[in-house]
């Protein structure tokens, strides 16, 4: 379940969000898509802590390994997002 939302307007994209929606977590794993495979998301979910589950784009000349067995778990919010819209 989603523990913080930001509502912005439909043209900014996500990850622009990413520093703000994770400050002050204490948690164990940050979960993502691809959408989120940003030097600067990683860092800032290392510095506090976190291991970042998120898979690396294609484009990336280094590619990062990642939990794949955890991010399946990712569904689980995309559900819970599923169930606010409805």
């Amino acid at each position: 379940m989603p523990l913080r939302a930001l509502v912005t307007e439909g043209t900014r994209a996500d990850c622009a969000q990413a520093n703000e929606l994770i400050a002050g977590f204490d948690a164990q794993h940050l979960i993502a898509d691809k959408g989120y495979d940003s030097n600067a998301i990683i860092e800032k979910a290392t510095v506090q802590g976190m291991q970042a589950v998120i898979p690396p784009r294609k484009n990336r000349k280094k590619q990062r390994s990642y939990d794949k067995h955890l991010y399946r778990h990712r569904h689980l919010v995309e559900n819970a997002f599923l169930a606010l819209k409805q």
